[in-house]
């Protein structure tokens, strides 16, 4: 079957992802102060993280609108379009592309589209677009990719820990109190989605290093059948931590792959600089 994977700019990918899955991403624009950002192939994301650090003012980041969707589903020359978003309870990207679909299905019966709310960010949406594109090679049939997807995401455990909390303070995410007394105590929260797409703290573990030491071991608390699952970590221009964890992981547990990618614009915004993102 003819088909085309689209995301929103949240699904960080590297160049051996990009040849494999020919995903077509779809680019929020993040604001800091006046300086505009289009999250796409073009964005220096060490600008981006020069013009945060700056700014005493919180970012603004504007999810594709249906329009935008709209456009990626008619220049689809394909009869069935798989979307993944950033978790819906996080923006309105899944909103605008759900809109989308249902203007393009009025207009072109013949298309079906998929709209998956990854429940996650970054290399969540990473993970769903490599089962879609694993499950549309084994020949499975449109519904079958569906349900098989749908019940993936169902079962991924997403967590963080960000090197620094100024944007989360900046953005309201937690008081500039709690922060103070985060960064008084170094403090490290390893955070994670509570499995319907809303950001929860796990755990406040003090030091980094501890931090991450703690985060490899919730990972054999809280997965299950890793030998069977592809772990994917993404970091914020921290790539010699991020090898780290990798090799770290690699060490304790036998994933089938692990995958390591930069983030691009938007999970660079909300991470910052060092953040570091894991799913399984």
């Amino acid at each position: 079957m003819k088909f085309k994977i689209l995301a929103d700019s949240c699904c960080d990918l590297n160049e051996e992802l990009k040849k494999k899955l020919k995903i077509s991403l779809v680019p929020f624009k993040i604001d800091v102060d006046d300086k505009s950002f289009i999250d796409d192939e073009n964005l220096d994301t060490n600008k981006l993280i020069e013009a945060m650090k700056a700014s005493p003012n919180p970012i603004k980041t504007s999810c594709p609108s249906p329009g935008d969707y709209l456009e990626r589903y008619r220049d689809a020359d394909v009869d069935n379009i798989y979307v993944i978003t950033i978790s819906k309870n996080l923006s309105g990207s899944y909103n605008s592309a759900v809109l989308a679909k249902n203007i393009l299905e009025k207009d072109e019966p013949h298309k079906r589209v998929h709209v998956f709310d990854s429940k996650s960010a970054s290399v969540g949406e990473t993970l769903v677009a490599l089962k879609i594109h694993e499950l549309i090679e084994e020949k499975f049939s449109h519904s079958e990719i569906v349900e098989k997807v749908e019940k993936y995401i169902k079962e991924m455990k997403t967590f963080f820990i960000l090197e620094s909390l100024d944007n989360l303070i900046k953005n309201g995410r937690i008081s500039k109190t709690k922060g103070l007394i985060a960064n008084v105590l170094n403090l490290k929260p390893i955070m994670g989605s509570d499995g319907d797409g809303n950001i929860e703290l796990v755990e406040s573990v003090r030091g980094t290093k501890k931090a991450f030491k703690r985060l490899v071991e919730l990972i054999g608390e809280k997965g299950e059948k890793l030998e069977e699952k592809v772990l994917a970590i993404s970091h914020a221009n921290a790539l010699e931590k991020a090898l780290e964890l990798k090799e770290e992981i690699k060490q304790r547990y036998n994933f089938k792959d692990i995958i390591l990618v930069k983030q691009a614009g938007l999970s660079t915004a909300y991470a910052n600089e060092g953040g570091i993102i894991l799913v399984f």
